[in-house]
């Protein structure tokens, strides 16, 4: 479908619409802009939690307009921040707007989302610099993340 008549915009601008449906499904909702805050809500803070690197590398991985979100309104010169799982949790409630027992299954539906769309590496390596007990909020899933003891100071 043509948005804009670019190939290069309209590309993006459908994958974001696939993205967005999917992760809809994924929360059980059929409201797009739900999806979109709470896709906004974990790229900001994970972004926040990652080095500058790390961050950079992973937004890489990203279609063009979801990685104009995950840079628009950051501080390289604030990160990473050592967020611990609730500390993680508030600040991913903050920034969707999701609150209450809505928010930890909505980190972790996001999560399965961008492992579709990603693949495991690019989030793995992202994941690395997270301590155990945040990884296990995003990915409650992953062996690794539930028995590593490896970040844990972070």
């Amino acid at each position: 479908m043509a948005f804009t008549g670019v190939d290069h915009l309209d590309h993006s601008i459908d994958t974001t619409n696939r993205w967005l449906d999917d992760l809809a499904k994924e929360l059980g909702t059929e409201e797009r802009r739900e999806a979109y805050r709470a896709l906004r809500g974990w790229l900001h803070t994970l972004r926040d939690r990652l080095t500058v690197q790390t961050g950079a590398h992973f937004a890489a991985q990203l279609p063009e307009i979801f990685r104009g979100v995950y840079y628009d309104g950051w501080s390289p010169s604030s990160v990473p921040m050592k967020y611990n799982r609730e500390q993680y949790l508030d600040a991913f409630c903050d920034s969707s707007s999701i609150r209450g027992p809505a928010a930890a299954p909505a980190l972790a539906s996001v999560t399965r989302c961008m492992r579709r769309h990603l693949g495991r590496g690019a989030l793995d390596h992202a994941f690395d610099q997270l301590p155990k007990d945040v990884r296990s909020l995003l990915d409650p899933g992953d062996r690794d993340a539930v028995s590593d003891t490896g970040n844990e100071a972070w």
